[in-house]
């Protein structure tokens, strides 16, 4: 017997999904820059996910910001998660549109550029927190159930993973002894604090739309 699916389950069922896609996009962002870089390029890491730019992977980077960037700006849920979830969007985009500078030979206009791209990848980071340690946790309930308490955990773990990263982050582009060393450049650690950022964020996101474990109860 053919069970037929009504028009909003199966515009429920297409929104979960495609909300599940958008977080593996930007999960498998890093990895996709990596792999995709060391195939179709040359090996090895680039200082930072944004300096992808300027590689062979540059449309796979472009191009998955502005899926991200536009999904976000689409997402509606409550009044406050529709303002901080476009503002995110907005921010997603706008790190594409404007490229951080090349390594080397930097022109006047390229170092300008790269102040947007850096205020507008801050913000997305900030508000990526924002979201893991505020709006995920809200609840109607007066009391939450233990696994909703669980969840919670999990989103202030994961906001201040993304907090850290930043404020990390941070620390090696301006503090000169950091930002000089010889020893730390070769570890890519940009790359990777952004990575990990990202990362935080996708597990945050996943939880939310119960991709993982710890539903409701």
């Amino acid at each position: 017997m053919k069970i037929s699916v009504s028009p909003t389950q199966s515009q429920v069922r297409s929104y979960v999904l495609l909300r599940r896609g958008i977080g593996i996009i930007g999960v498998a962002l890093p990895f996709m820059l990596i792999i995709g870089k060391i195939i179709l390029e040359s090996p090895g890491i680039s200082a930072s996910i944004s300096a992808y730019y300027y590689s062979v992977m540059r449309d796979v980077f472009v191009g998955s910001l502005w899926v991200i960037g536009i999904f976000l700006i689409c997402y509606r849920y409550a009044f406050l998660d529709d303002i901080v979830s476009t503002l995110a969007g907005i921010c997603a985009i706008g790190v594409s549109l404007f490229p951080t500078p090349p390594d080397m030979g930097a022109t006047q206009q390229q170092t300008t550029i790269g102040l947007a791209h850096a205020s507008f990848a801050s913000c997305f980071f900030l508000v990526l927190a924002l979201m893991s340690i505020i709006l995920f946790q809200k609840t109607d309930q007066v009391e939450p159930a233990h696994r909703k308490q669980q969840r919670n955990t999990v989103y202030l773990i994961c906001g201040i993973v993304i907090l850290a990263c930043l404020v990390l982050a941070a620390l090696l582009l301006f503090v000169p002894y950091l930002h000089d060393a010889s020893w730390l450049q070769p570890l890519h650690p940009i790359f990777f604090l952004e990575a990990f950022a990202i990362l935080a964020f996708g597990f945050a996101w996943f939880v939310k739309g119960d991709t993982f474990i710890l539903k409701d109860a």
